[in-house]
């Protein structure tokens, strides 16, 4: 595809506190409404101090060009991103709309990961302090908690780290690694998550990380006490569901609305 412009028009926000999805009506209030959701990522993962450096990235599939993925441009701190810093790239490589740079990193594992997983709409990754730490042990998380529960059974360890990514060769192996699952320990490196929508992706990270963060601390004083297969499943069916990681983020886009409403720009 060609260079294009899409119109970026804002939309009506919702009531505060509401749980109910938002009905758009046509492609370009789904567009808009899940761009506003990929702004508001960047801003909750500066409000939580994920940001390092050039590091880190969230990115979501074009809901008209499923092989298309909007993504941050390399460069722009979390905490100034906006609607129109966002790029979009195909498959490919080929920057279809924005003029920044694009970060080689994050074109490597993203485009990998939407091209391998039809279902999933959305990925984030950054090295947040926890997840980062966490994954130096080479462990997957244990259900120690109603919260790590949503991760039982749900995520891989990538035990393969090679440095920078700056290759589709090792996204595609990170893409192999995930499978069906929802997140992964990328060893040496950070957190990924994915979902069907942004917030799922977004929420998740926040949750996986605090949960790396939660096992650290346990393990350090003392004997953890493992929550069983069978009620960690259930638990994970409660909080970790679709709806349930989804609804989880709405509280958060609030906050980052009525903090600074500039990511809508």
């Amino acid at each position: 595809m060609d260079k294009i412009d899409i119109n970026l028009g804002k939309l009506p926000q919702k009531e505060r506190g509401s749980l109910v999805p938002i009905e758009c009506k046509n492609i370009e209030e789904e567009r808009r409404h899940q761009l506003e959701r990929l702004a508001s990522g960047f801003r909750l993962f500066a409000h939580f101090g994920f940001d390092e450096g050039l590091a880190g990235h969230i990115t979501l599939r074009d809901p008209e060009f499923p092989d298309h993925f909007w993504v941050n441009p390399f460069g722009v701190h979390f905490n100034q991103m906006r609607v129109s810093d966002l790029l979009l790239v195909n498959h490919e490589g080929d920057i279809v709309q924005g003029d920044r740079q694009l970060n080689t990193a994050a074109f490597a594992i993203h485009s990998r990961l939407h091209m391998a997983r039809e279902d999933l709409n959305a990925a984030a990754h950054s090295h947040s302090m926890y997840g980062k730490t966490f994954s130096s042990l080479g462990r997957l998380l244990e259900p120690i908690t109603q919260d790590s529960c949503a991760f039982f059974d749900n995520h891989v360890l990538f035990d393969d780290f090679t440095g920078v990514v700056l290759d589709t060769g090792e996204g595609d192996r990170i893409a192999k690694a995930l499978g069906e699952k929802k997140a992964a320990i990328l060893k040496n490196h950070g957190l990924l998550t994915t979902g069907k929508t942004v917030d799922e992706a977004v929420w998740g990270f926040l949750s996986m990380d605090r949960c790396c963060q939660s096992q650290l601390l346990a393990e350090a004083v003392g004997q953890m006490e493992r929550i069983s297969d069978d009620v960690a499943e259930m638990t994970r069916g409660q909080v970790g569901s679709d709806f349930g990681m989804w609804a989880s983020y709405q509280p958060m886009y609030d906050l980052m609305l009525e903090k600074d409403d500039s990511f809508l720009n």
